[in-house]
């Protein structure tokens, strides 16, 4: 076994990036928003020493990945640390005023355009360079504030303002380990928000915090494990890695395990940006088609707040502004058969393209109605439980096993009558059913609102025969004892 030579951490700097951002700036992207005044919701080291009242998160995070190391070069490998952050800027619009002066204000129209004050960031990167693989390390880091001023002027060149843009200087330490465990080398990184003297006030703690906190770890001569998919060699090992508020996935190409993200919030091994995406929206957890229709229901004024509020907002919506009907029908994505290779890009289909034709051609019906796979028929399909075909219409009683909720749990026992077997795009077969005892079966069965378990969950009933009698339910004098039991309630 042989080490890798590291690649170029562009690819990976794409989706360090969408972990950089996550957050920033939400829908509907105007500093008015309620939602936009409670920002930097991920990997955010706070100052040490903030007081109570200024709900500052915590200074630290850590984690810890697996090295394989070939036994024949030990002395050749190495590991490079990248710390990755924001550093709060403050963005502070004034005024111009009769006698020279300036003064604070929280908006300004020049030229007919608003300026708004908002809090920016700006993105920052400390190379540590290679850290020792038979020791450990001890790195401060530093990062200067600083002042710039912009002037203002009107259409005639006259100054009406200025906008003054201030950041705080930050300090952070970065330690390093290794540990020998079970034939691999455990590399533990942490990173300490250093920042000294006591800070009061919320706006004054996020000032001095590191924001958007990760780490870039790229190895050469050795490679890094899986924690999420181990292989069984280094099972035990991989359990043993501790994290804290940082879990490490590979990163790259898939396959690549020259490369760790370190990041605030808990990635796949080898996380990808979809290549339907245009651009950041900086909230990952949505999905790029609704937000951009959304942002094509905002009113011009709106937009124009937007714009104003952000250099990244105005790139939102001038790029959702500009996106013609291919775009969106991209964004919609493709139904793929998971199993099978990847269609290759071309005219072929492109939406854009005159002539070109659907990815997934379904002939006028909707990609998600059965009409639309001639092989499937979820009202006649049916599946063998026990030995016995389920099909619509069977009873069966429900035995929740699989990921079972609250709901489901409540369902322990009772008899059901299946309404469709359906099966989704990865093969897997889902039986759709409504309870007997349940007063409103028909109106769920007749406007669609089923309760869907797996095959293994329901045992098969004959025809007719709703199967052992349910328990009885609790005694009036347990109910009694117990208020929380009463239906009246």
């Amino acid at each position: 076994m042989t080490g890798t030579t590291p690649v170029g951490l562009d690819h990976v700097r794409e989706v360090a990036d969408a972990v950089l951002y996550e957050g920033y700036l939400l829908y509907p992207y105007r500093a008015s928003a309620h939602k936009n005044r409670s920002r930097w919701q991920f990997g955010v080291l706070g100052p040490p020493s903030a007081t109570p009242a200024s709900f500052a998160e915590e200074p630290g995070m850590a984690m810890e990945c697996l090295l394989s190391v070939p036994a024949d070069a030990p002395g050749t490998a190495g590991v490079t640390v990248r710390l990755r952050f924001l550093q709060h800027q403050v963005r502070e619009v004034r005024r111009r005023t009769e006698d020279g002066g300036h003064v604070a204000v929280g908006e300004l129209t020049v030229a007919g355009v608003a300026v708004l004050s908002w809090d920016e960031a700006v993105e920052r990167e400390v190379d540590l360079g290679a850290v020792p693989l038979n020791g450990a390390s001890d790195q401060l880091c530093t990062v200067a504030g600083g002042e710039e001023t912009e002037p203002l002027t009107d259409a005639d060149g006259v100054a009406v303002g200025a906008v003054v843009r201030r950041r705080e200087p930050l300090v952070a330490r970065v330690r390093t380990r290794t540990t020998e465990d079970g034939g691999f080398l455990r590399l533990s990184v942490s990173v300490e928000n250093e920042h000294a003297g006591t800070v009061a006030g919320k706006d004054a703690a996020i000032r001095v915090s590191l924001i958007g906190t990760h780490l870039l770890l790229q190895a050469r001569g050795a490679r890094f494990v899986s924690l999420r998919e181990p292989p069984d060699a280094a099972a035990l090992a991989a359990a043993r890695c501790a994290q804290h508020r940082c879990w490490p996935v590979l990163a790259g190409a898939k396959g690549a395990t020259d490369t760790v993200l370190g990041a605030p919030i808990i990635l796949y091994d080898h996380p990808e940006i979809a290549e339907q995406s245009a651009g950041a929206l900086f909230d990952s957890t949505e999905i790029d088609e609704i937000l951009t229709l959304r942002v094509m229901t905002m009113t011009e004024r709106e937009k124009a707040e937007a714009r104003a509020t952000d250099p990244r907002a105005r790139e939102i919506i001038d790029r959702c502004d500009a996106m013609t009907p291919g775009d969106l029908q991209r964004l919609h994505g493709l139904l793929r058969d998971p199993h099978g290779p990847l269609p290759a890009p071309g005219p072929a289909t492109d939406p854009d393209t005159p002539g070109a034709t659907a990815a997934f051609d379904t002939g006028g019906a909707p990609w998600w109605d059965p009409a639309a796979d001639a092989a499937v028929s979820p009202g006649s399909d049916s599946v063998v439980i026990d030995g016995v075909q389920v099909a619509k219409g069977s009873l069966v009683r429900v035995r929740p096993t699989r990921r079972a909720d609250a709901q489901d749990l409540f369902f322990d026992g009772q008899v059901a009558r299946v309404t469709a077997v359906l099966s989704d795009v990865d093969g897997g077969v889902h039986v759709a059913l409504v309870l007997v005892d349940d007063p409103a079966a028909d109106l769920h069965d007749w406007y669609g609102r089923y309760f869907y378990f797996a095959p293994e969950e329901l045992e098969p009933l004959p025809a007719g025969d709703p199967g052992p009698p349910i328990p009885d339910p609790p005694s009036p004098e347990f109910r009694k004892e117990n208020p929380s039991c009463d239906s009246s309630d």
